[in-house]
């Protein structure tokens, strides 16, 4: 008999891509015959190769498993314009249903499905019987629920899971991009908090730089900019950034301090350009659709410097990259590549595994 595991979060962008390429690849290389699934996508694409609608993440992290099934399957239901239109003048379809027929599907000579899931496991999708929560009971899955610290930890949502809605079919909770400054919180109090209301924890990951970082081509799309210097650089990652709206004097004491930061800057700001080149920033980032002088632009290509240039102010620039920064994916082979050893190392893979019939 196939068994399942969905992978919840208490938010969006905690990292259930991560986790579900990372275990896949732990399994597989066990020997484990691995299927995924993404029961409802909210990132529809068309691919024009397959002339098909699928959903962005699902084909990402299917293709990373080495996967070729059907994305009809693998995402059954895709939340599309039409379909929320659909939605709220007739109301839902049997959602539920489809999701169990690709389901059993997809399961068919398999030892385990990975299940992720969209946004909030309680909430999202709620509208329509789809939450994570309503899929976990007509599939019969197991739960691992991920909670990614965005300035506090949810803890209250996982007991809420756990006593409210699954019981023994929660395997348990895993801690992800906890800064060392909460590591001791996390391990004195946190997890036997939780541990003693009943709740295993599978697993803290530690805040991590390369997972949390963007490359510069990335970076430039996102932004909706284009980059004008360095393109040979487009695959160089950003992991933090800095706003060049002060005087030089300041400006340098601020960047001596963070060399690794793109920095931000007025394309009118040619003193603070050349401080940034000349200290190798990874990156500048100019705003306001100026572009640079001669000798800025001379400089960043002796220096291999990327300039990005784009259309908003500063300060809009700057909200746009904390976002990014906050809610980058994990899309690239390098960044999975490395989350497999962090999950290796980090994880309970002995408790996961024995829920694997």
């Amino acid at each position: 008999m196939t068994s399942s595991i969905y992978i919840g979060s208490t938010s969006g962008f905690s990292g259930k891509n991560m986790l579900g390429i990372g275990l896949g690849l732990i399994l597989q290389k066990e020997g484990y015959k691995v299927g995924y699934m993404k029961p409802v996508g909210t990132l529809p694409k068309l691919y024009e190769d397959e002339n098909i609608m699928g959903d962005e993440d699902a084909f990402f992290v299917q293709e990373a498993l080495g996967l070729k099934e059907d994305l009809e399957l693998v995402t059954p239901i895709l939340i599309t314009h039409d379909l929320r239109m659909q939605i709220f003048s007739e109301g839902c379809p049997n959602m539920l249903g489809k999701i169990k027929s690709a389901y059993e599907e997809l399961s068919k000579d398999k030892d385990v499905v990975l299940i992720c899931g969209s946004g909030s496991f309680l909430h999202s999708g709620k509208v329509c019987h789809i939450a994570g929560k309503d899929i976990v009971s007509e599939l019969n899955s197991k739960v691992i629920l991920m909670d990614r610290f965005f300035n506090e930890f949810n803890y209250d949502y996982i007991l809420s899971a756990y006593e409210e809605h699954l019981g023994e079919k929660m395997l348990g909770f895993i801690l992800n991009s906890v800064p060392e400054s909460r590591m001791q919180f996390v391990n004195e109090m946190l997890i036997p908090l939780l541990e003693k209301r009943g709740v295993k924890h599978l697993g803290t990951i530690k805040e991590d730089p390369v997972l949390n970082s963007i490359t510069i081509g990335d970076l430039s799309r996102s932004l909706g900019g284009k980059i004008i210097a360095g393109l040979n650089q487009e695959k160089s990652l950003i992991q933090h950034f800095l706003i060049g709206t002060m005087q030089v004097e300041n400006f340098m004491s601020y960047f001596k301090k963070n060399k690794d930061a793109a920095i931000i800057v007025g394309g009118d700001r040619s003193d603070l350009q050349l401080v940034a080149l000349e200290g190798k920033c990874p990156c500048l980032i100019l705003t306001g659709n100026m572009y640079p002088n001669e000798i800025i632009m001379t400089r960043a290509e002796a220096l291999g410097v990327p300039i990005i240039i784009v259309r908003e102010d500063t300060f809009t620039v700057a909200k746009n990259m904390e976002n990014i920064l906050a809610n980058v994916k994990i899309r690239d082979e390098f960044k999975f590549t490395h989350g497999e050893k962090l999950l290796s190392s980090h994880l309970d893979l002995e408790t996961i595994k024995k829920s694997i019939a």
